[in-house]
């Protein structure tokens, strides 16, 4: 099989369910962003060291598959069978954050990107995620998309905050307040 199929040479591609679009068109852009950011998760993913993280992340890349599926279909002529979002896995998103607020320092500041490498990547996922969160709230707005999928990566955006700050406290680095000139 070969990768390249030569049929989106003009700018077109196909959703699930046969219809073409341009490839700028905001379905695209909205599951392409998604896209991006799962692979700013396994770049996370590769260089954690915590092997409980590292297979939360795996879920969470697993989830981004399946919201990259959902926005890649028209509900109305596709008819393949897609894989579901749950609840549950939006419940594990708040579960973990709330896990790993139980031993952060209450949070009293805004905090700056950065404080060492991975944190870094946590932030650039972060913003990678809201704009995901960003293209879908406006596919949203012409196309019915589930909830779920909104309430999921504004969920997974805060996840990856806290991850970083996770990331700094384990490390040791001072946290990166910001602290306003006023």
């Amino acid at each position: 099989m070969k990768i390249y199929t030569k049929t989106g040479d003009k700018g077109l591609t196909s959703l699930i369910g046969g219809s073409r679009v341009p490839k700028n068109h905001i379905r695209i852009d909205a599951y392409g962003t998604v896209d991006e950011l799962n692979s700013y998760i396994g770049l996370i993913r590769d260089q954690i060291n915590n092997e409980n993280e590292a297979l939360i992340l795996k879920e969470i890349q697993d989830r981004l598959f399946t919201i990259g599926a959902v926005l890649a279909a028209e509900p109305e002529k596709s008819k393949t069978k897609l894989p579901d979002l749950l609840v549950s896995d939006i419940e594990l998103l708040e579960t973990q954050m709330d896990l790993i607020n139980t031993y952060l320092p209450p949070l009293k500041h805004f905090v700056l990107p950065g404080g060492n490498v991975l944190a870094s990547h946590c932030h650039i996922a972060r913003c990678v995620c809201r704009r995901a969160e960003r293209a879908v709230v406006s596919l949203a707005q012409q196309n019915e998309i589930e909830d779920k999928v909104i309430i999921y990566l504004n969920r997974l955006s805060d996840y990856l905050f806290t991850l970083s700050r996770k990331i700094i406290f384990d490390n040791k680095n001072p946290e990166n307040i910001w602290i306003p000139r006023i």
